[in-house]
């Protein structure tokens, strides 16, 4: 494999973006532009909302028991939409789930809403002291509530217990930026991150082919600092972070990962690998990338990735600059 030579850093043409973000004691935004080489519902009373829920029961196909119904199909026979509908958040539309609770007058709202509010947003009556509504938790654990997503593609509907943990990883989720750091809050669909990154980020430069030289300079550079490339194969872009931080105080660390522009059953069929090479010495990581659905943040919090300390990057650099081996392969 004849890889090509580490691209120069030239002060007119950054290969790649140096990002220094908030450390603990506070600052943060772009670095000293040191670049690297390289529908609302009104609520329902008490008394409405049960006489509501005691005709909508007709319609719903109850079980025996109070069994989870994960990921049905949306438009399953014998939901009833008008009963789920008595479950909307007058505030941010999405569903009251148990534990429920009302305001004195019987209003519902979310226990995330509930949490910003000092009144009913019904009626304006006071939100305590707390009110447990029992009957609509037993007739919520009756019945399949779309995912938050639905808008956006998902077709599930799932129980009560199930819905958060899927929403959290639910393909349909908006992605958001995934250059590291908390400065750029875009957030839209998988189509349009390459377009953003192209956009809004003109100083992370792509290069092409299956092996690359990621070059980061100065990598003594003080603070957290994150170096990024994109890397383009196999019909996809490829993400190359290189970050430094302090997961441990104290204690300095690289970070070296690879993200998919794309989904999570669509990073399966890759893999990457990581070296450095110098003085005699070789380190290597070999993975499966993450999609950008996942992170740079969730990598390095599970060592799910290449992890070297200062010393061992001093190993490898050259005048303060580390070059890293990347190769992509189709598994």
């Amino acid at each position: 494999m004849t890889l090509p030579p580490a691209r120069q850093f030239t002060g007119n043409g950054p290969q790649l973006e140096a990002m220094s973000r908030p450390s603990s004691a506070g600052g943060g935004g772009l670095g000293a532009g040191k670049a690297a080489g390289g529908g609302k519902h009104g609520g329902t009373g008490g008394g409405a909302a049960a006489a509501a829920v005691a005709a909508g029961l007709s319609s719903v196909a109850v079980p025996g028991s109070a069994a989870p119904s994960s990921a049905l199909p949306l438009g399953l026979p014998g939901q009833s939409p008008e009963l789920t509908a008595l479950f909307e958040c007058p505030v941010c539309f999405d569903y009251v789930l148990p534990p429920i609770l009302q305001c004195q007058a019987g209003h519902l709202v979310c226990n995330q809403c509930r949490q910003k509010l000092s009144c009913c947003p019904t009626c304006r009556g006071p939100l305590s002291p707390s009110i447990r509504n029992l009957a609509m938790e037993k007739v919520a654990s009756t019945l399949p509530f779309p995912c938050k997503y639905s808008s956006s593609g998902c077709p599930l509907s799932l129980h009560h217990s199930e819905k958060p943990d899927h929403e959290e990883v639910c393909e349909f989720r908006p992605y958001t930026c995934p250059c590291p750091g908390a400065t750029c809050k875009w957030h839209g669909s998988l189509e349009a991150v390459m377009p953003h990154l192209m956009h809004a980020h003109k100083s992370i430069t792509t290069l092409q082919g299956e092996d690359i030289v990621f070059l980061a300079t100065d990598i003594n550079l003080p603070g957290a600092v994150d170096w990024v490339m994109m890397q383009s194969c196999f019909s996809h872009h490829f993400m190359l972070v290189l970050e430094k931080q302090e997961k441990y105080e104290g204690h300095q660390q690289f970070f070296a990962v690879v993200l998919l522009i794309g989904t999570r059953k669509q990073a399966e069929n890759f893999a990457y690998r990581l070296e450095l090479n110098g003085n005699r010495r070789r380190l290597t990581w070999e993975a499966t990338p993450r999609s950008i659905h996942d992170g740079v943040a969730a990598a390095i919090m599970n060592s799910d990735c290449l992890v070297f300390d200062t010393s061992i990057a001093h190993l490898f650099a050259d005048n303060g600059n580390l070059g890293i081996n990347v190769t992509i392969s189709m598994c």
